[in-house]
């Protein structure tokens, strides 16, 4: 999946609110039902950046070394 959607994604303040978590929110669950597949799991990808502080740009491989003893010849 491409991340070129990902950095143009810009998070709204001014439309964000609070409520409580009882309560169905209907407008939420049209509005994702709403989207593409795609555009719902680029949400989801970003959310889990947010989440894990995970950059895929910077991110790489563990290396690892290991010392290995050779037997006396």
């Amino acid at each position: 999946m491409s991340n070129t959607k990902l950095d143009n994604f810009q998070f709204n303040h001014q439309v964000f609110s609070v409520t409580n978590l009882t309560e169905e929110d209907t407008e939420d669950k049209i509005y994702w039902l709403d989207k593409s597949p795609l555009d719902r799991l680029i949400a989801l990808e970003y959310l889990r950046q947010i989440m894990y502080s995970y950059d895929p740009n910077t991110t790489r491989l563990q290396r690892v070394f290991e010392i290995a003893q050779l037997p006396p010849r």
